[in-house]
């Protein structure tokens, strides 16, 4: 028997697909596909021989079969695969299994496709995915690389040791003059500003930074706008700055000489939403950032999808790694003592709202970005009042969100949310609730995959 080709005779096979699994009745380019998803994430089997309900149909096959599916896997792919096959027998019945490892320099392509599992489905890649993966792959990213519109003329001296001194007063110790500073932190590369030392210390205003900020009236009234086009660390201040313009501040009656003071919002979690905002941006896109401030919520927008790997579920249940879109950017935010750590942001985000208890902020991939959008406490009772908040406490809840899965698997929240007359965080609070019994499943990303009910 040929290198990398085995027989086992008897054996049992995974029961359904998942993140290293895949079924297929028939060896075919969709078969290269998952292997090729599948190097590019961390390895896995393609089953050919099995329905994708995991039905085992078998498979026929002759003396060269396996080892010209083999070849044809290595011809098709780039860097190419050699995978391993394994001829297994399930009730009498002959199943093939090709294991791809995972590949240890990103990516791996089919005919110039490239495809990243996520949940139990292939996910084709964007240019932009493609450039992220690659840098992740070498732990880099788009803001560890030389800028080459800027040079050292375009950064200030002055801001550069103003970032000094607030590392010092957060125990960083730093004894370098400015130059040496940039060099150690690799600010500065073959003899390059960095992008991220652009963003960070640029001493004019530039398109790159771009963020819209709005105060309406209504939809499409507008009663006040600015627009900050200044470095990152600048950003932070003029955002919550501008939020707080236009954000109410209700005295609170003690009963004693020292009244407390409270915003609309909670301005710990609004900062950590500009935080967020301006750190995980991807400043490659032509689109801004965007505020948006209504009487009753605030919409914050920041060019950049969650990584194909992270559903909003997963952020919300704190369930997954933080892979953040700008590692240098992110690095020296926390040296700063802006951020505490990698990941946590959201988790504090809505404990922030738990605590002062409002009603918690809507997560959502939307378009080319993600927005992230907090509500009063008027405006949630405004919606109670017509009856858009129904059963979000209720156990019937639940079951008309089985009920809508069942007659539609691919049903988004935002549509059970509008069947429903729910918010959407009463949608998802009921999903979470629904996956922690044991009930639901999420089948695959949030576009392209489907729910599954379990029990």
């Amino acid at each position: 028997m040929p290198i990398g080709i085995s027989r086992n005779r008897l054996t049992k096979l995974p029961k359904k697909e998942s993140v290293t699994v895949e079924f297929k009745t028939t060896f075919n380019d969709e078969a290269i596909e998952s292997l090729v998803a599948f190097s590019n994430a961390k390895g896995g089997t393609v089953y050919v021989g099995v329905s994708d309900k995991g039905k085992v149909q078998g498979v026929t096959i002759g003396k060269e079969t396996i080892p010209n599916w083999v070849n044809e896997i290595k011809l098709k792919t780039t860097p190419q695969i050699i995978a391993d096959a394994d001829v297994i027998t399930v009730d009498k019945k002959t199943v093939v299994a090709l294991s791809a490892p995972e590949y240890p320099i990103k990516l791996v392509s089919i005919r110039g496709r490239y495809y990243k599992r996520a949940g139990n489905s292939n996910h084709l890649l964007s240019i932009d995915e493609i450039a992220n993966e690659h840098l992740k792959t070498i732990n880099s990213s788009w803001d560890m690389y030389p800028d080459t519109l800027n040079s050292m003329d375009d950064i200030s001296i002055e801001k550069v040791n103003k970032s000094m001194e607030l590392m010092r007063k957060n125990g960083i110790t730093v004894n370098e003059t400015a130059m040496p500073f940039l060099l150690k932190y690799n600010l500065l590369r073959e003899n390059k500003l960095t992008n991220a030392a652009y963003l960070l210390f640029k001493n004019n205003e530039s398109i790159i930074t771009t963020i819209e900020l709005g105060r309406f009236q209504d939809p499409v009234t507008i009663k006040d706008s600015a627009r900050t086009k200044s470095d990152i660390l600048t950003q932070v201040d003029e955002v919550i700055n501008y939020v707080k313009k236009h954000t109410n501040l209700e005295v609170i009656i003690t009963g004693d000489a020292r009244n407390t003071q409270k915003w609309q919002y909670p301005m710990e979690a609004i900062r950590e939403i500009v935080l967020n905002m301006i750190i995980h941006r991807d400043y490659r896109s032509s689109s801004d950032s965007i505020v948006k401030i209504f009487n009753d919520k605030i919409e914050f927008y920041n060019p950049g999808r969650l990584p194909s790997t992270i559903t909003v579920e997963d952020l919300l249940s704190n369930n997954y790694i933080s892979t953040p879109r700008n590692k240098k950017i992110a690095d020296f935010f926390k040296d700063l003592g802006l951020i505490e750590k990698y990941g946590s942001g959201v988790q504090r985000i809505i404990g922030y709202f738990k605590e002062e208890k409002r009603p918690l902020p809507d997560f959502r991939n939307i378009s080319d970005g993600f927005m992230v959008t907090v509500f009063s406490t008027d405006s949630v009772k405004g919606k109670e009042s017509k009856g858009e908040s129904k059963g979000e406490s209720k156990g019937e809840s639940k079951g008309e969100i089985i009920a809508l899965i069942q007659k539609n698997p691919k049903i988004t929240v935002e549509e059970m949310a509008e069947k429903l007359k729910m918010s959407l965080s009463g949608v998802e609070k009921n999903i979470r609730q629904l996956k922690a019994l044991g009930m639901l499943d999420r089948i695959g990303p949030n576009k392209g995959g489907y729910w599954e009910v379990t029990k």
